[in-house]
C-alpha cells in the first residue's frame, strides 16, 4: 500500500493539469509560432514558466486504483500488477484465468 500522501499528491497534481491544460496549450502553441514577433513568443515563454509546475501532464504518475503502487502499471485496467494477480486469482475480473500449460 503507497501512502495516503502520495496519492492525494497525484490526486492533486492531476486537478491541476485539467485546470490549466487549455492555458499551458495556449501559451505554448504561441511560443511555438514562427509567424508572431520574438517577443511575444519570449512572453508567452516567461508565463509559462511562471505557471505552476504541477500543472504539466508529465509530473502526474500513474498509480494502482488498489493499492496506489505507482510501478508495474496495467493503463488498461489502472491496477498494478500485483493487484491484477489477487483480483484475477480470486475470480473478480471478468473474463481473466490464470494460465496453465
Amino acid at each position: 500500500m503507497a501512502k495516503k500522501s502520495s496519492t492525494e499528491k497525484d490526486l492533486r497534481r492531476r486537478r491541476l493539469v485539467v485546470r490549466f491544460a487549455a492555458k499551458r496549450q495556449r501559451l505554448k502553441d504561441a511560443a511555438r509560432d514562427q509567424l508572431l514577433p520574438p517577443e511575444e513568443r519570449f512572453a508567452a515563454r516567461l508565463k509559462l514558466a511562471r505557471m505552476p509546475r504541477d500543472g504539466s501532464a508529465t509530473r502526474s504518475r500513474n498509480r494502482c486504483l488498489v493499492t496506489g503502487r505507482p510501478r508495474g502499471y496495467y493503463r488498461k485496467l489502472k491496477m498494478s500488477r500485483i493487484a491484477v494477480r489477487d483480483l484475477a486469482s480470486s475470480g473478480q475480473i471478468p473474463g481473466m484465468v490464470k494460465s496453465s500449460w
